[in-house]
Formats: structure tokens, C-alpha cells, sequence
């Protein structure tokens, strides 16, 4: 029997679909959201910070001084610490970083509106004051005219009141007419009516913290004789109305300024003999104001 030749068997590999690639992909998609995560986080960053703690983020990733310190460990932050010199870096923690940043002084802006804006808030308080006092005088101008209509013991004496506005302040001047004086014909004694209108007067401004100035004022009419003038009445009248201000109920304290102009100030120019210039004017002075400490 002949040899019989093996038979040749012929293995057929068919290859399958794509293999498979990995995750490389996952890799390349991470990067690509964790890159998006430190934009926006930067954008968060650039809205929340004013530029002192920008600055000083910026500092520390560009330091401007290099740290000199030796170490074994060696690279980056190795062995040493942005807080206290000599600590040691973890190498489990997360880096990150820590600014100290000082607050802004309490009442300033930017250095480039700080004393302005101290002069713009100075100048509106003091407005205020001012638009207050002026407000108050007002109302003290109208209860003395309220007290002159009300009153019929002060009937007739409309016009023997003059008020008007200063640079001084409020000036409330009590004038002679030719039927109605304060005193009698060189005399310094006051008459009742014009002591009750003085209690008026001091009901109005008593609530009221201002000063008050008070001058004497007489006519061009002269004296006889030449030992007792016009200066002397005048220093006289507006003594005994200072007097007569304090017996109805004002407080002397106020009282800054008492002054006997003679004929030197008349009311009536053209005609300084009408008795118009004689009278007593009770001036309610401005107030000095005192600035709170945020604003000297």
C-alpha cells in the first residue's frame, strides 16, 4: 500500500469589524472640559475682584522677588511656602492660592476721587444746615406775625415790627412811629405794650439754639446839652431792652452782642430826624456749624 499523503488543511482568518481604540478620547474630552471650566472660572474671577485683589493675584503668579531659599526637595514651591518661611508643601493636598488682601479705608473711594468726594459731601451738609436754619427763621418770622393778629393787646403794632434777613441772620426790629414809641422822648424806660411784644418775640425763638445780637438805634435829633449824646442813649436802650428780654423769659446766656449805634445806621436815609430810625433790632444770628469728625 502506496504512503498516503497527509492532507493540507488551510485555516481561513477572517477578520473581524474595527477594533477597538481605547479611551484615549475620554482623555482628550476631559482636557477639553476642564479647560472650559478654568475659562469661566477666570471670567467669574475678572467680575468678582476689584483691582487690589487682582493685583495681588497677580503678583503672586509674577512675584518681583525671587525666592533665594535652598532646599533638598528643589522645583517649584518645593520645601518652601507662600506663608511662613520654613513650612513644608504637601504633596497630597491640592495647590492653591492665598492672597491677603487689605480692605479699602472705611469712607474712600479710588485715590482719584477721595478728596473730592470729602469736598462734594462737606459742601452738601453744610447746605443742609443751612436750608434748615433758613427754614426756621421762617417759621419764627410767622408766629411773630401770627402773635401780632391774635393778640389784641399788641393791636396797632404791625407796623412797628421790621423783619428781614441778613448776612447776619434773622434781624427783628421793633420801630418808633409818630403815634406809637418804645420809650419816652429820651428815656429808656420800655412801655407795656412793647414789653408784651418782646414776650412774644421770646416765645418764637426759644426753641431755637442761636445767639442773639441787639443794638440801639436813635434819630439825628440831638440834646442840649453835651454830656449825654445820642451814643449813650442808644448804648442805654438797648441795655434795658436786653433787661427786658431776660425778664420775659429769655435765656441771658444767648445774649452775644449789646451795641448803641446812635445815628449812624438810620433806617430812613433821606430823612434821618423821622422816627423810624429810632429802634431796637434783635438779631437771631446764623449759627457757626460744627462739622461731625468724618467730615474735617
Amino acid at each position: 500500500m502506496a504512503d498516503e499523503v497527509a492532507p493540507i488543511i488551510v485555516k481561513k482568518v477572517k477578520k473581524g469589524g474595527h477594533g477597538h481604540h481605547g479611551g484615549a478620547w475620554k482623555v482628550a474630552y476631559a482636557d477639553f472640559v476642564t479647560a472650559m471650566m478654568a475659562f469661566f472660572l477666570l471670567l467669574w474671577l475678572l467680575n468678582v475682584t476689584d483691582a487690589v485683589q487682582k493685583q495681588g493675584i497677580s503678583d503672586y503668579f509674577a512675584p518681583t522677588v525671587a525666592s533665594s531659599s535652598e532646599s533638598g526637595s528643589g522645583g517649584v514651591l518645593g520645601g518652601t511656602s507662600m506663608q511662613t518661611e520654613g513650612a513644608m508643601t504637601s504633596n497630597t493636598g491640592t495647590p492653591s492660592v492665598v492672597s491677603s488682601i487689605s480692605p479699602p479705608e472705611e469712607g474712600k473711594k479710588d485715590d482719584a476721587d477721595g478728596d473730592g468726594q470729602s469736598e462734594v459731601d462737606e459742601e452738601a451738609f453744610l447746605a443742609r444746615l443751612a436750608a434748615i436754619e433758613e427754614a426756621s427763621f421762617e417759621t419764627t418770622k410767622e408766629q411773630i406775625r401770627q402773635a401780632l393778629a391774635t393778640d389784641p393787646n399788641l393791636s396797632g403794632l404791625a407796623d412797628n415790627i421790621v423783619m428781614d434777613m441778613t448776612p447776619e441772620g434773622l434781624r427783628i426790629q421793633i420801630v418808633d412811629q409818630y403815634d406809637e414809641s418804645m420809650f419816652e422822648a429820651g428815656g429808656t424806660t420800655i412801655k407795656p405794650r412793647v414789653k408784651r411784644l418782646m414776650a412774644k418775640i421770646v416765645k418764637a425763638i426759644e426753641g431755637l439754639p442761636n445767639g442773639l445780637a441787639i443794638a440801639g438805634h436813635t434819630d439825628s435829633s440831638g440834646f442840649a446839652g453835651a454830656e449825654y449824646s445820642n451814643w449813650e442813649l442808644s448804648s442805654d436802650r438797648a441795655n434795658s431792652s436786653r433787661r427786658a428780654l431776660v425778664e420775659v423769659g429769655l435765656d441771658p446766656a444767648r445774649i452775644q452782642k449789646v451795641t448803641g449805634k446812635a445815628d449812624t445806621d438810620p433806617m430812613i436815609t433821606d430823612d434821618p430826624t423821622n422816627p423810624g430810625n429810632r429802634r431796637i433790632s434783635i438779631t437771631l444770628l446764623r449759627e457757626t456749624p460744627i462739622l461731625p469728625p468724618d467730615l474735617k
